[in-house]
């Protein structure tokens, strides 16, 4: 596996002994509502992932898989997504990376159905990747009709996976935006569903700066301009966030970015 860009922030607040992230869990855990692994190998693969030491998470994942314990995959896509997602550079291998995690969610879901990350990181490898090859071209391919049926699986089997309702009002607000309202009822898109999703995932999980941000980009596409002001806020909120992990940083950095390019 070709070396990953490392993580560009310092992550020393985000190293956390297995004791500490235990505690940490449940807060952690809120967007993906991923269940405390038993596996200490598999915890010791989520505290590499925590610390924004996505390479190593993924391949202790991968390993923990191997050796017979499926919730490595778990760990192991989360990290190639969000690495994907913020740091990959090329877009060639940001694209190949999510098409393989999301094999791998799938192939997950045959041997573990119940498994409600196994839909999701589907979702969102999917989702991510009809972004990077446009919206209505991955309609066409049929792309949204999966990302749509996981995310609702998703939502099925684990009800308070908020990261699944932020990603669900996604996929309503792009499909709209692209497509517009009268094609987007055709892929099962509606606007006031979108932003339901998008505030059920914050009443969940108060804290997240990504849903914030998802929520401030829905907002705009669903509603205009006449909703920038609360979007503003959003972004503005989601930077004033205090990140307790790696991933979060990029969350916050992102919105702060986002700000200051206004």
């Amino acid at each position: 596996m070709p070396r990953w860009t490392a993580f560009p922030y310092d992550a020393a607040a985000y190293r956390h002994s297995a004791a500490a992230l235990k505690k940490l869990w449940p807060r952690l855990h809120a967007g993906d509502a991923e269940p405390l692994p038993k596996d200490a190998r598999v915890l010791a693969a989520w505290a590499l992932f925590h610390a924004g030491d996505f390479q190593k998470a993924c391949e202790a994942g991968l390993k923990a898989a191997e050796a017979g314990n499926p919730a490595g995959i778990n760990v192991a896509n989360k990290a190639q997504c969000i690495y994907a997602n913020y740091l990959e550079k090329s877009e060639k291998n940001k694209l190949a990376m999510l098409l393989e995690a999301a094999g791998r969610a799938e192939a997950l879901q045959e041997a573990a159905p119940r498994n409600a990350n196994a839909w999701y990181w589907q979702a969102y490898a999917l989702g991510r990747y009809s972004q990077g090859i446009s919206v209505a071209k991955a309609l066409a391919q049929g792309l949204g009709a999966k990302v749509k049926t996981a995310l609702e699986t998703t939502i099925r089997l684990a009800p308070r996976h908020a990261d699944a309702h932020v990603a669900l009002g996604s996929f309503h607000a792009e499909v709209i935006d692209k497509v517009g309202p009268l094609l987007g009822i055709t892929q099962g898109a509606d606007a006031a569903t979108g932003l339901k999703m998008y505030q059920k995932a914050l009443a969940l999980n108060p804290t997240s700066a990504i849903a914030m941000i998802e929520y401030a980009n829905g907002l705009v596409m669903l509603e205009g301009e006449r909703h920038m002001k609360e979007a503003e806020q959003l972004y503005v909120d989601a930077a004033a966030c205090t990140p307790l992990d790696a991933m979060e940083r990029l969350d916050v950095e992102m919105a702060k970015a986002e700000l200051e390019d206004e």
